[in-house]
């Protein structure tokens, strides 16, 4: 695992951006694409780099994490719109080959595990893109997920559904269940690409780096995959206890050695 501190959110973009670049460059790359807030300045960076640098997505599939139930697709709030909207549309990504789970699926639990076999089918992702929630979640794994859990519904915590309430008109809009990739899952994409800025995320992610690995923070599952970049600004490492290794550790990088 890899810890970047940055100085600012803007540069966290640029990070990310430039791991996406390198897999989209050396060849057709299956993407892991998050919600919400965290990877939106990279999706922003990463089309400013289709329209003036010719990075292309036109073989990249994707696949996103997580997908309200009972929201229509068409809804500005439904994860297929916001996936469009803030990137694919953006770019020269494929729409055909941007798939999510159907969260008006007449058999949800079915439509999991179809969910689940088309990531692998696909010969699975190569490089997953996460945000992590005020209490640990990755995805929408909450604390005490299995951490070896496959793609399945979940019912988001009151807090979760608070945080997510400036997306809706009001909280009593929120869903309560989502249908989400599970921890293991997740795990089986060979590069994890965790974002994360604020002060508001700085004790989630001290828990998911230094912390112990435990199911009460799912995101702490990230200590046990051989591929990680958790990438901070200065404010979501304030709680790191070993930040200033981190910083050494990334000014002294091997320059052949890429994230």
């Amino acid at each position: 695992m890899e810890i970047v501190i940055r100085s600012g959110a803007v540069d966290v973009d640029r990070t990310v951006a430039d791991i996406v670049d390198n897999i989209v460059r050396s060849g057709p790359a299956v993407l892991g694409l998050a919600t919400g807030s965290s990877p939106v300045g990279a999706y922003a960076e990463l089309a400013r780099r289709y329209r003036e640098e010719g990075l292309s997505f036109a073989e990249c599939r994707a696949f996103l994490l997580d997908e309200y139930i009972g929201i229509p697709r068409t809804a500005e709030q439904s994860y297929f719109s916001f996936i469009r909207s803030e990137f694919v549309d953006l770019v020269n990504l494929p729409d055909v080959a941007v798939f999510s789970p159907d969260g008006e699926a007449a058999d949800i639990d079915s439509e999991a595990h179809r969910y689940d076999r088309a990531i692998g089918e696909s010969g699975g992702v190569d490089v997953q893109i996460l945000g992590i929630g005020t209490d640990g979640h990755i995805g929408f794994n909450e604390p005490g997920s299995s951490l070896q859990s496959r793609t399945r519904v979940k019912t988001l915590t009151e807090r979760t559904r608070r945080d997510n309430a400036r997306f809706f008109a009001s909280e009593s809009d929120v869903p309560h269940h989502v249908l989400t990739q599970g921890l293991g899952t997740i795990g089986e994409a060979r590069h994890l690409v965790l974002i994360a800025t604020g002060e508001s995320k700085a004790a989630a992610v001290a828990a998911a780096v230094e912390g112990p690995l435990s199911a009460f923070c799912p995101a702490s599952v990230i200590q046990w995959h051989p591929h990680v970049s958790v990438i901070l600004d200065e404010a979501a490492a304030s709680k790191l206890a070993s930040a200033e290794y981190y910083r050494y550790a990334y000014a002294n990088k091997p320059s052949w050695q890429r994230l």
